[in-house]
């Protein structure tokens, strides 16, 4: 991953930015020696965020099963039955 000052994000950005989308690799922003954030490439982020949607919802399920929010093949047939008429 490459490591980027601040300082030098303001006075690069043009080429900073132009790296990123040729290499896709994210680039940290370090600011007085610390992380700071991360520049990723708009493609990338959008990915993370679809995968991190997907990962919420798989977690939403597992909570409903362990909570026994669940129906069985019959009763969800029943329930959808009345919205699918």
């Amino acid at each position: 991953m490459k490591v980027e000052l601040v300082t030098t994000l303001k006075r690069q950005a043009t080429k900073i930015l132009a790296e990123l989308h040729e290499s896709k690799e994210p680039v940290l922003i370090t600011e007085h020696g610390k992380p700071s954030a991360y520049l990723v490439d708009v493609q990338d982020y959008e990915l993370m965020q679809r995968r991190l949607d997907l990962l919420e919802g798989l977690s939403r399920g597992e909570r409903a099963v362990l909570e026994g929010r669940t129906y069985s093949q019959n009763e969800a047939r029943e329930r959808l039955g009345k919205w699918l008429k």
